[in-house]
Formats: structure tokens, C-alpha cells, sequence
């Protein structure tokens, strides 16, 4: 009897790039991909915290590179993409969110979550799986709970993600005979420094707690293992699809 053989979640010599990686889920995502050996392509705006993570990445024997990118500047975007080799993994993780009841939204406000959001995320898809026709590969976006359920002051953001979770469904059907892979990592709120206004308003903290049925909020620690799933030949059947780390806030 032959037995199955579990397939490997390591990335030896795979190149991979994170864009949003200095600091928080970002960062996280950089910091599995290395461990599980890809080259990994750090990318944000903030150039001190992100060579500030590579070179932390680099003393724990793996492999990264810091690269400046602002990912609502689509013409930078296409710069960065065409200067770099092709990627096999691409994770996004560049995000914002702009919060408030819906009668107060600007179109400033709308067009600032849309852009960065979604917008660039459409544009960083496109580029990156251009990289990867002929070799397959895997892009994942950092989604959120947000964009399969409603939240109180968060029409935009809602809208955004809801937004980005159908945009991969279609690009999933367009590149599946490509062998590229795309998909949604949604999470429910994770502590990070982005979040911590979120979690000091006792109003807030309490409907988060009441939402989230393991009773904890989540921590960077609780994404990483699910975005080296599905970079990996673990997820080789996966996409489309969205993985909800949420905690039950979405069962109901």
C-alpha cells in the first residue's frame, strides 16, 4: 500500500512580495514566507520600520529585501513590478480605513478607502499574476470580516472589501487555467498598532467583545499560518475563496 504524502507548506526558492510589511499583519506575512524559506520583498511607504523588519528578518538567517512603494500610486506600482523578477506569492496587506457614520462621508474619505483598497488592489493582481503565466503562482489579499458581514460606521470599508472579495472570485475563474491562485484572507480585528484607537474606546471593545465568539481578539501570531498555507502547495486546489479568521464573528 502506498500512503498519501502531505504536500509541503516550505517556499524554498520561491520569491515572494508583501506589500504593507512594516509592521503589523503585513510584517507577519513577511515573517512567515521567510521562515518557510521564500526570498521575501518587503514593501511600504514607511522606508525606516520597513528596512527595520528586513533587517530583523536577516538576523534570523532568512531572506528579505526592502523596497519603498506607495500602492496608491499606480504608476510606481507598475515601476516596482516591472523592475523585479516575477513573483511566485504575492500577499497584500496595504490597507486604510476610513471610519464614520455613513451621513458624514466625504468623497474624499470614499475615494481614499476605494483607492488603496481596491483600486490597488485590482492593479497589483493584474501586474503580479502578468509575472506568473506560464508558472503559476499564488496572490493573496488581506481582506477582513468586513467584506461578508455589515458594520457600524464602516459603509465605506464595507464596501471596499465586499468589493475585493468579488474581484477575486472573477480573477479566479479568468486565471485558474493559468495555474495562478487568488484568494482572501479575512480577518476579524487584530491587535496591531493601526487598531489600538479601536480597542481603547470601551463602547467599541465592548461589541467586539460580544461579536467574537472565542472570546479573545485576535493577534498578528493568528494570520501567519494561514497565509503560509496558501502560499504553499498545501493550498494547490485552493481559490477564489476567502479565509475567514474571525472567531465565530461571522456564524451568527
Amino acid at each position: 500500500m502506498t500512503l498519501p504524502k502531505s504536500p509541503s507548506q516550505r517556499l524554498d526558492g520561491k520569491r515572494a512580495l508583501v506589500t504593507g510589511a512594516s509592521s503589523g499583519i503585513g510584517q507577519g506575512c513577511a515573517v512567515a514566507l521567510a521562515e518557510a524559506g521564500a526570498h521575501v520583498v518587503c514593501a511600504a511607504r514607511g522606508v525606516e520600520k520597513l528596512q527595520a523588519t528586513v533587517d530583523a528578518v536577516a538576523r534570523e538567517g532568512w531572506s528579505a529585501e526592502a523596497v519603498a512603494l506607495d500602492m496608491g500610486d499606480l504608476d510606481a506600482l507598475a515601476t516596482m513590478l516591472g523592475g523585479q523578477a516575477p513573483f511566485d506569492v504575492v500577499v497584500n496587506s496595504a490597507g486604510l480605513a476610513r471610519h464614520g457614520p455613513a451621513f458624514e462621508t466625504t468623497p474624499e474619505d470614499f475615494d481614499a478607502a476605494m483607492g488603496l483598497n481596491l483600486r490597488a488592489a485590482y492593479f497589483l493582481s493584474v501586474g503580479a499574476a502578468k509575472g506568473m503565466r506560464g508558472k503559476g503562482g499564488s496572490i493573496i489579499h488581506i481582506s477582513s470580516q468586513m467584506g461578508h458581514v455589515g458594520g457600524v460606521d464602516r459603509a465605506v470599508y464595507c464596501a471596499a472589501k465586499h468589493g475585493l472579495e468579488g474581484m477575486v472570485k472573477s480573477m479566479a475563474i479568468e486565471w485558474g487555467r493559468e495555474n495562478i491562485r487568488i484568494n482572501t484572507i479575512c480577518p476579524t480585528f487584530i491587535r496591531t498598532p493601526l487598531t489600538a484607537g479601536t480597542f481603547d474606546d470601551p463602547e467599541r471593545a465592548a461589541w467586539i467583545a460580544d461579536k467574537i465568539k472565542l472570546g479573545r481578539v485576535g493577534e498578528v501570531e493568528d494570520i501567519m499560518g494561514a497565509v503560509a498555507y496558501l502560499a504553499s502547495d498545501a493550498s494547490a486546489m485552493v481559490t477564489g475563496t476567502s479565509m475567514l479568521i474571525d472567531g465565530g464573528w461571522t456564524a451568527g
